[in-house]
């Protein structure tokens, strides 16, 4: 899949083809709607590899609503993009499926004074409980979602997904080396469901200077080249 992406923006990382490596273990179907598309990559993967998804995507930067709408179109890929603010979308109870790589940065961390990639980055800008609120409004009664988050948050989330009848049914840490904290989490929730946790082995993503088979083979699947655009 080719994607582009402008240069000198925010451009996706390993966290948007990891989320969709763990998105793809559940064979999703339905309407999807991708959170915060950027320039469409976690949607688009999703949607190609899994044609029972009618997919749909919110962006807020125009920039990358932009870029979003080329790659879908570039790869064939059937896409319905909203530009504007997730918090104010309409459809409340209409989907299956949202999945989301939202800004997760708290504004503690060091920022960035670039204001695409302070959008793009920090939950100042979507703050857990309003995305969590507006998840469990979008959902059907037996929808589902699954996201990535700062794991350092996740007690957070959990907490807010609880108490708007979203239940954590998987979760999954992922940790850069065996020996390393880990600093990123995938989580896996459903509406309505009074399921047990199932907390998956973690996954570590390099081991001797290169990507361990697990994350190899995540790659290996997406076959995502980037092509950096000047911004204009």
């Amino acid at each position: 899949m080719l994607l582009y992406q402008p240069d000198g923006g925010y451009c996706y990382n390993s966290d948007s083809i990891l989320l969709y490596g763990f998105i793809s273990r559940f064979a999703p179907r339905g309407k999807m709607l991708d959170v915060g598309a950027g320039c469409g990559i976690v949607g688009l993967l999703v949607g190609r590899d899994f044609p029972a998804v009618n997919l749909e995507a919110v962006e807020k930067q125009p920039l990358y609503a932009e870029f979003a709408r080329r790659n879908a179109q570039i790869n064939g890929i059937g896409y319905t993009l909203y530009e504007g603010d997730f918090l104010e979308l309409g459809g409340h109870g209409s989907y299956d499926w949202i999945v989301s790589n939202p800004p997760f940065y708290h504004e503690g961390s060091a920022r960035s004074e670039n204001p695409i990639l302070h959008q793009a980055r920090y939950n100042v800008h979507l703050p857990i409980e309003a995305f969590v609120t507006k998840i469990s409004k979008l959902l059907k009664s037996s929808g589902e979602a699954a996201i990535c988050y700062d794991a350092r948050q996740f007690a957070e989330l959990c907490s807010a997904f609880e108490s708007r009848g979203l239940r954590v049914v998987e979760v999954q840490f992922v940790h850069s080396k065996v020996d390393r904290p880990s600093i990123l989490v995938l989580i896996h929730v459903k509406k309505n469901s009074k399921s047990a946790l199932t907390v998956l082995p973690p996954l570590i993503t390099e081991e001797e200077g290169a990507y361990t088979p697990a994350v190899a083979a995540i790659y290996d699947k997406a076959k995502a080249h980037s092509i950096k655009c000047p911004i204009t």
